[in-house]
């Protein structure tokens, strides 16, 4: 069974996430607020984007790597492996997207969870 606030280390799985996608590159690093959202599953999206496959699938490997390493946390689920196009991490208080640039812009989920707090990240 799936049960929010699972880990009470959130603020520090969301800044791994989020430091990972800049250190590797990623594009437009992004996370959604989802904790004022009563219809939200999660506490956190972070959502990035990158320009080709193996880049996609690079920024997701590496976020898997470090949060297992630094943190000593597990994805709970993940999928999107085989295309490389969204892959998706479910950290259960955090939910990461990382799209190739052309499935961003058509599914465009920032503007899905529009009334959440966004923040932009630069490097």
């Amino acid at each position: 069974m799936r049960i929010r606030h699972e880990n009470d280390n959130t603020e520090d799985v969301l800044k791994t996430i989020v430091d990972t996608m800049l250190e590797a590159k990623a594009q437009e690093v992004t996370s959604l607020d989802m904790r004022e959202l009563h219809s939200a599953v999660t506490d956190y999206f972070v959502i990035c984007h990158a320009q080709s496959k193996t880049q996609v699938n690079a920024i997701a490997e590496k976020i898997i790597d470090n949060v297992r390493n630094k943190l000593h946390v597990h994805v709970y689920h993940e999928e999107g492996f085989e295309n490389s196009e969204w892959i998706l991490l479910d950290y259960v208080d955090v939910v990461v997207h990382v799209f190739l640039a052309e499935k961003r812009n058509f599914f465009q989920l920032e503007e899905l969870w529009a009334d959440a707090d966004k923040k932009v990240y630069e490097d």
